[in-house]
């Protein structure tokens, strides 16, 4: 039989946000006090039903973020920028790192008993001879992902070392590409919400991509409040799909029509090189580009044995997930 943790005092930053809105819907669930920090300006549709405090500011207010922490016991950092298309790169550093910095430096004065800060399964090195990437493989794609993957590396590294040199109680959850409902701001979902809407006639061939259940995602933050070791990452992701499963799986759930036709990758990186070719014409930023391509299918297969071993955590079937987040789609239209 599983303890209870006790009640807790938590603080979500980002709760706005798909990954922070779960986590802020499980911890109301289990009981816990919930504090949230948001912008004045967030949309905030994904947790307005939820009881919780609200605390304003933004990441360069030190007095708000030192009250928000104020008597808190955990802290859940779930803010991003996930812009990888800026043709300027600095707003991503900008928030990324220097304004987590910013955080770290508060929260290792908070008398925290945890930080679970979010990052990106985009740190994990790439695997070859059919392996599946872990935790502990050093990275080797430096370089390819762009601006955004070196934020959000820097980003990593940093909770990291707070947790080596400054004894900050922080862990960094690897998460993959979530999905599932209550997905009011669509990124990652974009194109199965496309597919649930019968509007992706087409997938590319051969791509494949780690995905995860949204809900498992915020299990995992909730898991590694209680269990994670200080100073560690665990990922965070579930399976290696491929696009099209992803797709016609989205698609059945509503009874949409899935994708016909497969597309060659090379096609994928013509539209992109067009689009960044656009971008720098128009001097606009556009949605998609090359880094984009490459990152839609970079990655290899990924081992979460080490968050099953250490924080319990036992995720279910993605698909599940990419069900319930079609039929949320749809009926949200």
């Amino acid at each position: 039989m599983t303890t209870r943790p006790a009640r807790r005092r938590v603080l979500v930053m980002g709760a706005s946000g798909f990954v922070g809105s779960h986590v802020t819907r499980k911890l109301v669930e289990r009981g816990d006090d919930v504090r949230v920090y948001l912008r004045k300006s967030s949309l905030t549709v994904a947790i307005d039903d939820l009881d919780v405090q609200r605390a304003y500011g933004d990441l360069r207010d030190d007095d708000a973020l030192r009250a928000a922490m104020a008597d808190r016991d955990a802290v859940f950092y779930c803010i991003v920028d996930t812009r990888f298309y800026l043709r300027d790169p600095a707003p991503l550093f900008a928030t990324n790192v220097e304004s987590l910095r910013r955080v770290l430096d508060i929260a290792v004065h908070a008398d925290l008993e945890r930080f679970v800060f979010c990052s990106t399964i985009g740190t994990i090195a790439i695997a070859g001879n059919g392996e599946s990437a872990t935790e502990d493989m050093p990275f080797n794609w430096e370089g390819v992902g762009g601006a955004y993957i070196e934020s959000r590396r820097q980003a990593e590294d940093l909770v990291l070392q707070y947790a080596r040199t400054k004894n900050l109680p922080a862990v960094a959850m690897c998460v993959s590409n979530p999905y599932g409902p209550l997905d009011w701001q669509p990124h990652q979902g974009m194109m199965v919400k496309a597919a649930a809407l019968g509007k992706m006639p087409v997938y590319v061939n051969g791509v494949s991509t780690e995905v995860v259940g949204i809900e498992d995602v915020a299990d995992a933050f909730l898991l590694a409040a209680e269990r994670g070791r200080n100073g560690e990452r665990y990922i965070i992701s579930e399976s290696f799909m491929p696009m099209r499963a992803m797709f016609e799986t989205a698609a059945s759930a509503v009874g949409a029509k899935p994708p016909r036709f497969g597309v060659p990758l090379a096609m994928l990186y013509v539209v992109g090189w067009i689009m960044s070719t656009a971008s720098r014409v128009l001097r606009r930023d556009l949605s998609m580009n090359v880094t984009g391509v490459k990152l839609l299918h970079m990655m290899s297969a990924a081992d979460h044995s080490k968050a099953t071993r250490e924080l319990g955590w036992e995720p279910r079937p993605t698909a599940e997930s990419i069900k319930r987040a079609a039929k949320f789609y749809v009926e949200n239209r």
